[in-house]
């Protein structure tokens, strides 16, 4: 593998003569990519290829985009909804749970009432069957790696780039009609944030002058639009922030994403399965995308610890107490434990543990922990899906050849809501991340290739 700081300062950012094999694709993709690197100490392997995908496969990603926002409109209407009454006022009192009064007051005023977050980033396992859906992320990292990736991407490809999803400049231009910025945009990055930093200026740096990176720490608005890139449960560490949110609710500032932690939370998905709230979300979303939703999200629960009825037991678990989760058999424990948000242990797959991939005393520990923290940090269990296994070809930098990895894959679409016309949801790019077979946890590990996607008529 290659590590991004092993680039000449005078790189240029595109090849001069278009490479002609996959060693030299390989070598000018390193050549162009940023001094300064896009991830902070971090490192991926190599291809010569974008991953490709079926013509189909794209179709159903770009027509994803309406049905997540909706998503988002309709999980945003049920918590206010719970919040006043009119829906059971367990939900909004599950979803605040663990968050400090300051930041509720915040996310309660009614200027921000039907803000939702500008861009949403959904993980998709890609399975024999289609995709699952295994996290919703509206603050998400990659952004400038995807961007990147699929310029340099589109610059080697001897049929202009056409193929890529979204094109050589979809992400930067999604990017861009996030927010007005007629004075300006500040991306606002926390230092909890900082392994994002670089790839954030180099987008920055493509988007304009009027564009720039700046720390939270300290941050004083100024009248600029601005991109909050930093988790809300870091907001202690940044004193004076929540000074934006409530600009926003005065509509003296332009921001996304908005301050309002429901959003940031993994329970939508347990939510969104409980059958006495079916016909509220059939309502919200319409039947058709509801339907089409079912089929991607694994089922999920809460892990509720509170007793039920002697006569009743939890949905397709048939237990009765989730503490008896700990007694399953490996082969029962197809499923993912991880928490629901607002914790530093939320992203990165920190807090994530696939069943199956665990003894039986580790599943039982995180079983106990995930039971201890209901009343303050609710966590979700989630059917495993299986990644459908694909062949791809990444440089080998000890053997100094292209060899061919058999994984499983991530995807990372990008859906950028338009501030002009908020019925336009762009799909900027997408992010293969191709994981070694044994791998249970799909995340950007040195060992995985990461490339962006692009339309092929022989793709997945």
């Amino acid at each position: 593998m290659f590590s991004p700081f092993s680039v000449s300062p005078n790189a240029p950012s595109t090849p001069t003569v278009l490479p002609d094999t996959d060693a030299a694709r390989v070598e000018a993709l390193r050549a162009a990519m940023p001094a300064e690197g896009l991830f902070a100490e971090k490192a991926w392997r190599w291809s010569p290829k974008p991953f490709p995908l079926a013509p189909l496969t794209v179709k159903h990603l770009e027509a994803l985009g309406n049905r997540l926002a909706r998503f988002q409109r309709a999980s945003n209407s049920i918590y206010h909804r719970s919040r006043k009454g009119t829906l059971p006022s367990w939900i909004a009192e599950v979803l605040d749970r663990g968050k400090p009064a300051d930041l509720l007051e915040v996310a309660h005023d009614p200027g921000l009432h039907d803000a939702v977050p500008g861009v949403i980033r959904p993980d998709l396992v890609l399975t024999e069957e289609g995709f699952a859906l295994t996290e919703l992320d509206s603050v998400p990292g990659g952004i400038g790696l995807t961007a990147w990736l699929g310029a340099a991407y589109a610059a080697i490809d001897p049929d202009g780039g056409d193929a890529i999803v979204g094109k050589a400049d979809g992400m930067v231009e999604g990017f861009r009609s996030l927010l007005s910025a007629d004075k300006g945009a500040d991306i606002v990055i926390s230092r909890e944030s900082g392994d994002y930093r670089p790839e954030m200026e180099w987008l920055a740096g493509k988007l304009g002058d009027s564009w720039s990176v700046v720390s939270a720490e300290g941050y004083q608005p100024s009248g600029r639009a601005v991109y909050r890139f930093f988790e809300l449960f870091d907001l202690p560490n940044l004193p004076g922030m929540l000074d934006l949110g409530k600009a926003q609710a005065r509509g003296e500032l332009e921001l996304t994403a908005p301050f309002k932690p429901w959003f940031e939370e993994k329970a939508w998905s347990a939510i969104f399965w409980l059958r006495p709230l079916r016909q509220v979300w059939r309502r919200e979303l319409r039947d058709s995308h509801w339907r089409r939703l079912q089929k991607i999200i694994p089922y999920s629960w809460l892990v509720n610890p509170e007793p039920i009825a002697d006569h009743a037991v939890i949905p397709r678990l048939e237990i009765q107490d989730f503490s008896e989760l700990k007694s399953f058999s490996q082969t029962e424990r197809d499923l993912v434990l991880k928490i629901s948000g607002f914790s530093e242990l939320a992203w990165g797959s920190r807090s994530v543990n696939i069943g199956s991939d665990q003894s039986q005393e580790e599943w039982a520990s995180a079983v106990d922990g995930a039971i201890s923290t209901w009343d303050r940090s609710p966590w979700v269990l989630q059917e495993f899906r299986k990644g459908r296994l694909v062949r791809h070809p990444f440089w080998n930098e000890a053997r100094g050849e292209i060899e061919i990895l058999e994984g499983r894959v991530r995807l990372c679409p990008y859906y950028f809501i338009d501030a002009a016309n908020r019925k336009r949801i762009r799909l900027g790019g997408v992010l293969a991340t191709i994981c070694p077979a044994d791998k249970k946890i799909l995340h950007g590990m040195s060992e995985a290739i990461l490339v962006p996607c692009a339309i092929d008529p022989d793709g997945y």
